[in-house]
């Protein structure tokens, strides 16, 4: 049975591999493993050992905290936050969003949080 930190930290895994635009195959080769281990990270199947999430972490240029924010006491909590970082296309807008310069972004921020409040 999975265990819900293994399953939290591995949608981290996959969302951070994502938003840096790595294949599991890079991330596998980067910390000397086969990226059929890198998938059952990424889907809870196995625990990511201290030591191999520390390498994925510095591949990753992230903090090991990373992989652990979102967490609750509140196993629902935690769930809708995994159930967004799991959806492909909310991924690929977050990473087209983050390639805007910053001056357009925060204009374009400004327009989604009109738009969300008229809906």
């Amino acid at each position: 049975m999975k265990h819900p930190v293994d399953v939290h930290v591995g949608k981290r895994i996959r969302h951070r591999r994502w938003m840096v635009g790595m294949t599991q195959q890079q991330l596998a080769d980067s910390v000397g493993i086969k990226f059929q281990q890198i998938q059952k990270y990424e889907t809870g199947m196995n625990r990511v050992s201290a030591s191999r999430l520390w390498d994925i972490a510095r591949t990753l240029g992230v903090q090991i905290g990373f992989f652990f924010q979102g967490l609750s006491e509140d196993e629902n909590a935690a769930d809708v936050e995994a159930d967004i970082l799991a959806n492909k296309e909310a991924m690929e807008l977050v990473r087209a969003y983050y390639a805007i310069p910053e001056a357009q972004r925060k204009r374009l921020f400004d327009l989604a949080r009109v738009l969300s409040d008229a809906a």
